[in-house]
């Protein structure tokens, strides 16, 4: 006589949710007070078409320094440093509808702000 075997222990099927949409936008500018004005304006036209909002999150402000000679040849020890610093905001729409992503794209931000949109 076969040994028994010991009864499977799987779950029943559930059935899969539909996946979630989200999108992510996210804002480079070399001036701070640039890249929050138009922060305040995407939430604002999300928010006024009745959207969740996650955000503004901060990124790490990324700074690349340059050190150049101050005269060519001579007096290696004169040196000058300039420093670029670009800003970066974080903002994601959980479910968008769209009407929000048609408001979005029509949007008129300022110049000197980049802007990148993922679904």
């Amino acid at each position: 006589m076969p040994p028994k075997k010991a009864p499977s222990k799987t779950k029943p099927a559930e059935p899969k949710e539909a996946p979630q949409q989200k999108l992510r936008i996210k804002l480079a500018a070399y001036d701070h007070k640039v890249i929050d004005a138009s922060c305040r304006q995407i939430i604002d036209t999300v928010v006024r078409e009745g959207c969740e909002i996650i955000g503004p999150i901060p990124l790490p402000t990324a700074i690349r320094k340059y050190t150049v000679n101050r005269s060519s040849f001579i007096h290696k020890d004169a040196r000058e440093q300039f420093e670029m610093r670009v800003h970066k905001r974080l903002i994601d729409i959980p479910n968008p509808t769209p009407k929000v992503i048609e408001s979005l794209s029509s949007l008129n931000l300022p110049a000197g702000v980049d802007i990148e949109i993922k679904m």
